[in-house]
């Protein structure tokens, strides 16, 4: 079957698959010292409280605690 292609009414519509900007941005101010050290600063300071606290955690989560720091549940002590 033959398809028929239909005309297209304004000539811009036709040629928008080969259309190209020629409008620029423009350039991207470098960062200053002081705001490459803020980040550098805020980056160091996530990572290390995420290191800080599996540290801290660890042990807690640890599966080999000796019982004597079990304390009896008073659902267990009988009247």
């Amino acid at each position: 079957m033959i398809r028929r292609r239909e005309p297209v009414p304004f000539a811009f519509v036709a040629e928008a698959d080969r259309f190209r900007s020629n409008v620029t941005p423009p350039p991207r101010e470098r960062a200053s010292f002081g705001q490459l050290a803020g980040r550098w600063l805020l980056g160091l300071t996530v990572v290390a409280g995420i290191v800080g606290s599996l540290v801290i955690g660890m042990p807690a989560l640890s599966a080999d605690q000796p019982a004597s720091h079990k304390q009896p549940s008073q659902a267990s002590d009988r009247r």
